[in-house]
C-alpha cells in the first residue's frame, strides 16, 4: 500500500509539472518610451512575446495613458499568427515626465469580439520631455534641416517652450 502512495504521488507529481503555467497567449517582455529627437515625437512601445498560438484574426486593442491629459490614447494592431512577437507603439505623445509611471492596457481580442487575454503594466520614462525640441530638426524623406529651426541667418530655435500642464 505504501509504494502505490508513493507511486500515486509521484505520477501527481509529474502531471502537475506538465500542466501549462496559464491560458496566456502572450507575454510582456519589454516597455518603454522612445523619443525621436529629428522628428520630434515620442511613443510608448511595448513588445510582447507569443507563448502559444493566436487564432485567425486576433487584435489586439492597446490603451496607452495620455501624458498630456484627457482620454486614453488607443490602437488596434491586427496580430498575424505567424508572429512570435509583437510590438505595439502609440500614437505620438507630449508632456512625457521622467520618473511617472504611466499606464497601458492591452487586450488581445478574436474576432467574435471575445477577450482572450488583458495585461496591464506601467511604463516609467528615464528622461523628461522636456529634452525634446519643439519642432522636427528634419524634414522630408532625406532628413532636409528643418528651416523653421535652422535659420537662414545661422540662429537655432528649438522652440522647446513647455505647453505641458503642471502635475
Amino acid at each position: 500500500m505504501k509504494a502505490l502512495s508513493i507511486a500515486v504521488l509521484a505520477a501527481a507529481t509529474l502531471l502537475a509539472g506538465c500542466q501549462r503555467e496559464g491560458d496566456n497567449l502572450v507575454e510582456l517582455t519589454g516597455r518603454v518610451f522612445v523619443f525621436n529627437y529629428r522628428v520630434a515625437v515620442a511613443t510608448y512601445v511595448v513588445t510582447l512575446n507569443k507563448k502559444m498560438a493566436i487564432p485567425e484574426g486576433t487584435v489586439a486593442i492597446a490603451e496607452f495613458e495620455n501624458p498630456a491629459g484627457g482620454a486614453p490614447l488607443v490602437t488596434n494592431e491586427k496580430i498575424y499568427p505567424f508572429w512570435d512577437k509583437i510590438t505595439l507603439q502609440s500614437p505620438a505623445v507630449h508632456c512625457v515626465k521622467k520618473d511617472k509611471p504611466y499606464a497601458v492596457n492591452v487586450r488581445l481580442v478574436d474576432t467574435s469580439g471575445k477577450t482572450l487575454q488583458s495585461l496591464k503594466t506601467e511604463v516609467i520614462s528615464s528622461l523628461d520631455q522636456s529634452v525634446m525640441p519643439g519642432k522636427p530638426l528634419v524634414i522630408g524623406p532625406f532628413y532636409t534641416k528643418n528651416p523653421e529651426v535652422f535659420k537662414p541667418d545661422g540662429t537655432v530655435d528649438y522652440d522647446s517652450a513647455d505647453t505641458c500642464p503642471s502635475t
